[in-house]
């Protein structure tokens, strides 16, 4: 089913700054949307039931997927993650545009249910800032960055799936590529023919 809003799906390797290129453009575009995952990880930093993710517990992650409630799930780094399909489409419903955070995975799955939806890959400059960026951030211990890397090099290999993709080795410009692959996604003829169905019929262009 087509809706008037767009489905911006953005994966990246763990460390490559998906979520802070997401939230910078949260900031700046009303318009877009995000959509909270579900996930059976545990809450890191500041983070809030509801805000960044539904923090549940394995058995209510598992009646969810008893009941079909999730577009996609996924395991990534020992943990389960899910999307709710009815959140994204109720949203999309009325018009405005939804960002969704995922991994490579759910991506691909995403793109099979929703049509439309436009694929974004996040790559890193190169694997040494990629360790350097893990580190730095203080929140994993030596062997979860190394598995981190080693499932950042099997994601890294799925970035030909994608639609765009943006190196982020300088944040601002990254950012600016991020502004622009949604603004020009809202100017084709097909998004356009969704967003302002009625400017089209009153225009009588079929």
């Amino acid at each position: 089913m087509d809706y008037p809003g767009n489905l911006f799906v953005v994966a990246a390797p763990s460390g490559a700054g998906k979520s802070s290129l997401v939230k910078a453009l949260l900031e700046l575009d009303s318009h877009v949307q995000p959509s909270v995952s579900h996930t059976t990880r545990a809450p890191r930093g500041q983070e809030k039931h509801g805000r960044e993710y539904f923090f549940v517990s394995e058995p209510e992650f598992d009646a969810m997927v008893q009941a079909d409630a999730f577009v996609e799930w996924a395991y990534v780094h020992n943990h389960r993650y899910g999307t709710s399909k009815k959140a994204i489409e109720e949203r999309m419903a009325q018009g405005a545009d939804v960002i969704l955070e995922i991994d490579f995975q759910g991506a691909i799955q995403i793109k099979k249910i929703f049509a439309n939806a436009i694929t974004i890959f996040i790559l890193p400059p190169s694997w040494e800032e990629l360790r350097s960026r893990l580190e730095r951030r203080g929140e994993d211990s030596p062997e979860v960055i190394e598995l981190r890397l080693k499932n950042a090099a099997i994601e890294v290999a799925q970035v030909q799936q994608f639609d765009f993709v943006i190196i982020n080795e300088l944040f601002d410009r990254a950012l600016f590529d991020l502004k622009a692959i949604v603004h020009s996604q809202r100017l084709k003829f097909s998004a356009q023919r969704r967003a302002r169905a009625e400017t089209f019929k009153a225009l009588h262009i079929p």
